[in-house]
């Protein structure tokens, strides 16, 4: 299993930055290899990725989710194997820090040696600062969903 973790300070109060990122369909203006994730409801999603040539489909769900403070998710089926978490931290009223952490298993001689090589990182550290330039341009979220999902028992 490969983990990668990045955080990045963002000049938005954290209910915008938030907000935006359960905003799971608009992933792909600032997500290297993510092409589309349509929301089946309100903690499913179906996510088409393209990273470097190869192309898979997987279905998501997210498991644990609090308003202004962390989304995670999983993967449900498809070749993809992955999870994620997503903090978000206060730093005062008009920035935050948005803490990343990804974690999958590599599937393939390719993506074996691409996190070898660090590959995967450079690709979340540019992740994390294209989201800062999506969401510091808009200034403001494209959508909210504030549900609040419990982790399992």
């Amino acid at each position: 299993m490969a983990s990668v973790q990045e955080s990045v300070d963002v000049d938005v109060p954290i209910r915008v930055a938030y907000d935006q990122w359960t905003q799971f369909e608009t992933f792909p203006k600032f997500m290297g290899g993510v092409e589309k994730i349509t929301q089946i409801d309100e903690t499913h999603t179906h996510w088409v990725t393209n990273i470097d040539g190869v192309k898979r489909e997987f279905d998501a769900e997210i498991t644990e989710q609090h308003p202004e403070e962390r989304v995670a998710w999983t993967s449900t089926s498809g070749e993809a194997k992955h999870a994620g978490v997503v903090t978000f931290h206060r730093l005062d009223d008009a920035k935050t820090r948005v803490m990343i952490q990804i974690d999958w298993e590599p599937g393939g001689l390719v993506e074996k040696a691409g996190a070898a090589l660090g590959f995967d990182d450079r690709q979340i550290k540019a992740d994390a600062k294209k989201f800062k330039e999506f969401i510091e341009s808009r200034g403001t979220e494209t959508g909210a969903w504030r549900g609040d999902v419990q982790r399992p028992s």
